[in-house]
């Protein structure tokens, strides 16, 4: 039989229609693997992926109907999957955020609990820390940019006809600068205001919405604090809600003020340290913890009187816990790729035994097993990855719909994009082996008898 180079075989794949083969052959042939059979060994392998694959997709476009519900559940898992984690991405960003207000370098020291009869009163029903703590604190740990006492109650609130229970809160004014508040209107109350124990106050937005319901601007009014008078000096910018309550829902006034005129306690209710740099504060914790245990006489074998809570923490272990729903939620949509890839090898199973007869002809007219199997695994691998790019425009799409119809926060993740690109591919090829190895291995003359 002779042979032809691997352009006439180009040119033959290209206009399939009879024609005769040179030199004196009478031997018509129109069929792809016909004209690779007559190509030497040696230029095959870049003919064989040129002719495969428009064969594989004639195939697809012979079944349309057929091929669109087939990439249906790749189609469906991949929008799912990036839908899924872009609002979990959204809602972890979202929460670091609101977190990140109470500021990630911050160490909150509060007494420890008592007891009666065996039974703890809970933390910070001890009177165990002075403002002289919050003071050596301030002086002999190295590395800190701010410190506060903080003395706080709930109390009403009246002016006028109006009237606000709320949370108030005894602090320096460096107090402000460590939990990043900032002021809407008027001005803060200072380090002045402090030390001659002033009657003025700082408002919250929430107070001050209760309080002056009409628009009226508080900076000047005295408000009644317990029936103690104060002078609205500013009112505090909006931090809004959150997992801790409403921040905006509160009223500051200097420490020694809440201490000697409002709450009339020598103990306090918590010290607030802000670190410098965030990499050190667990030394600086070490460091706290060692000073107040000397100050407050504790033997060695005795337990803390105050508890040091790390803001850090409470964000990693939040944002842990959001990380790991949106990872369970993205594999229990994962689950309907692999539900895709089965119905993908399902249906090139179907379409092996539909075209029996025709695989019979190709391998008898000189078509190789491994000629077959590449067309029908490339056949499962358009399919999978045709469905993995419609589902990633979709779930794109809704990604980027959800905060405009819901008011959802969303981050569209481009690395799960890529990976849910990736495995639909992969789905289609690991689910396309055996249909494709099946077709291979059909005997050909089992396969032309076949109806």
């Amino acid at each position: 039989m002779a042979t032809i180079s691997v352009d006439e075989a180009f040119g033959l794949i290209r206009h399939p229609h009879p024609s005769p083969l040179p030199e004196g052959e009478g031997v018509l042939h129109s069929d792809p693997f016909a004209v690779l059979a007559q190509v030497p060994e040696a230029g095959r392998g870049a003919l064989r992926i040129f002719q495969t694959i428009p064969s594989a997709f004639a195939a697809l476009r012979a079944n349309k109907g057929r091929s669109v519900l087939t990439t249906l559940g790749i189609i469906i898992g991949v929008a799912a999957v990036i839908a899924i984690v872009a609002l979990g991405e959204g809602a972890s960003a979202s929460v670091r955020s609101q977190l990140a207000g109470l500021g990630t370098n911050l160490l909150t020291i509060m007494p420890g609990s008592t007891r009666s009869g065996g039974a703890a009163a809970g933390a910070g029903s001890a009177t165990s820390l002075k403002a002289d703590d919050a003071d050596a604190i301030s002086q002999k740990i190295q590395g800190l940019s701010g410190v506060s006492p903080v003395v706080s109650g709930n109390a009403q609130v009246i002016f006028g006809s109006q009237n606000w229970s709320t949370r108030v809160q005894g602090v320096t004014a460096a107090y402000l600068t460590i939990n990043d508040w900032t002021i809407a209107q008027g001005s803060a109350f200072t380090d002045r205001d402090n030390t001659n124990a002033s009657n003025v106050a700082v408002l919250g937005q929430t107070v001050a919405s209760n309080l002056f319901p009409n628009g009226q601007s508080p900076i000047g009014q005295l408000v009644r604090i317990r029936n103690v008078p104060f002078t609205v000096v500013g009112v505090l910018a909006s931090k809004g809600s959150s997992g801790f309550g409403d921040q905006d829902d509160t009223i500051m006034i200097p420490f020694r003020t809440g201490q000697v005129r409002l709450f009339g306690s020598s103990s306090i209710n918590q010290i607030v340290v802000q670190v410098a740099d965030a990499t050190q504060i667990s030394s600086v914790n070490t460091q706290i913890q060692a000073l107040l245990r000397q100050r407050h006489q504790l033997q060695s074998s005795a337990a803390d009187d105050f508890t040091i809570r790390n803001n850090s923490d409470i964000i990693s272990r939040v944002s842990g816990v959001s990380d790991t729903l949106t990872m369970l939620l993205g594999g229990v949509a994962a689950v309907s790729l692999v539900v895709g890839g089965i119905g993908i090898m399902n249906i090139m199973l179907v379409s092996v035994t539909e075209r029996t007869r025709e695989i019979g002809i190709r391998l008898a007219i000189g078509a190789q097993p491994r000629d077959v199997m590449f067309q029908f695994l490339v056949e499962a691998v358009v399919l999978s990855v045709l469905g993995g790019i419609v589902g990633i425009l979709i779930g794109a799409g809704v990604a980027v719909l959800l905060p405009v119809v819901a008011g959802w926060a969303t981050v569209v993740p481009w690395n799960a994009i890529v990976l849910a690109f990736g495995v639909s591919a992969a789905i289609g090829m690991f689910f396309g082996i055996y249909p494709a190895r099946k077709a291979s291995q059909l005997d050909p003359i089992v396969a032309l008898r076949y109806e």
